[in-house]
């Protein structure tokens, strides 16, 4: 039988909210959406409640002409797994960095989105995220990619903030940021290669929640420029699904629209190189990958196998007025992750 969307009834939040109840479990004023982030999240990851289910990270992916750099500080309870990986978009050389610390050594995170700095420290990996006027700035330094970047916050600006709810025990609250306009540089290899303004984007997924052990998940992004407009694509799936909570959104200039869908992905696992769908009733996007990256890890009780294409989505989405918006080759990325932590 052919996949269909299913259209989702979902809840705006307005008002600051804390995630969990004092008893540890999910408070259900939580669940729901925001244009900004207003969940606080701080007892994710203290006490013994959930001990092994906790899982708090900050993944960031600078996307340039040239290059991908994405930047990952992370705890999932037993071990802290932080990361930098560098793409040259011409050649296709990849630089990864990776380093796992036993139970989170290394990593530091807030509890709260901008409630503090994160940062991971490792033998050949330094990390630090923090927020500043105007933004975050981004720094990282290995033998190979050194960063030091600000992803502007313009005055306004909106993202997706989405509580998934498994049950009162097992849930997830995400973040995530498209479309924030990128500057400084990065160095690769000793080479300096300063952002160019209007063509470099950051965006975030920041996470805190408890997760069952084995979960399965698709995302995509992208940042992008068309028609004189500043365009985010935000999508997701499978992990969503049957929750009545989904991660789906359009930014325009800014401004969210949220997706109250559960979208239909489409793509072929014996060849990630074909165009990719998402398709709904309101969104009609095709994806063109021009790069693959293949990662596994087998660590013993966490294992991890990902699919993830780098290129552009073209297509429309309908925005916050009904009409629809057209999404031009914006690049980013789509993703199918099979995850056991």
């Amino acid at each position: 039988m052919e996949a269909r969307a299913t259209a989702v009834v979902e809840t705006e939040i307005v008002e600051p909210v804390d995630l969990t109840g004092p008893d540890g479990r999910l408070n259900p004023a939580a669940v729901g959406w925001t244009r900004v982030p207003l969940h606080r999240t701080d007892r994710i990851g203290r006490g013994w409640y959930g001990r092994g289910r906790n899982k708090r990270w900050e993944y960031w992916a600078l996307t340039t002409p040239t290059h991908v750099v994405a930047l990952t500080v992370s705890d999932i309870d037993y071990a802290g797994v932080n990361s930098v990986w560098a793409l040259d978009r011409t050649s296709g050389e990849e630089i990864a960095v990776e380093a796992l610390g036993l139970l989170g050594r290394g990593t530091v995170l807030p509890g709260t989105l901008g409630s503090g700095p994160a940062h991971a420290r490792a033998r050949g990996l330094a990390i630090d995220v923090e927020e500043v006027a105007g933004g975050t700035r981004l720094r990282c330094r290995t033998d190979r990619v050194e960063v030091d970047v600000l992803a502007h916050r313009p005055e306004g600006h909106e993202c997706l903030g989405v509580v998934v709810p498994w049950s009162d025990r097992l849930f997830q609250y995400t973040v995530k940021d498209v479309a924030r306009p990128a500057t400084g540089r990065i160095v690769v290899d000793g080479v300096a290669l300063e952002l160019p303004a209007g063509e470099s984007w950051a965006t975030l997924d920041h996470g805190r929640g408890r997760w069952p052990y084995a979960s399965d998940w698709n995302w995509g992004a992208g940042s992008g420029r068309c028609e004189g407009r500043a365009i985010g694509v935000q999508v997701g799936g499978r992990w969503t699904d049957g929750t009545g909570s989904v991660e789906n959104a359009l930014l325009v200039d800014g401004r969210l629209t949220k997706i109250s869908e559960e979208l239909v992905w489409a793509y072929d696992p014996g060849d990630w190189r074909r165009p990719w769908r998402v398709t709904g009733e309101t969104v009609d996007l095709t994806f063109s990958p021009e790069h693959v990256r293949e990662a596994t890890t087998n660590l013993g009780v966490i294992s991890s196998h990902t699919h993830q294409a780098f290129g552009g989505w073209t297509g429309w989405v309908r925005g916050e007025g009904g009409d629809r918006v057209r999404v031009a080759d914006v690049f980013g990325w789509a993703e199918e992750v099979r995850q056991r932590w």
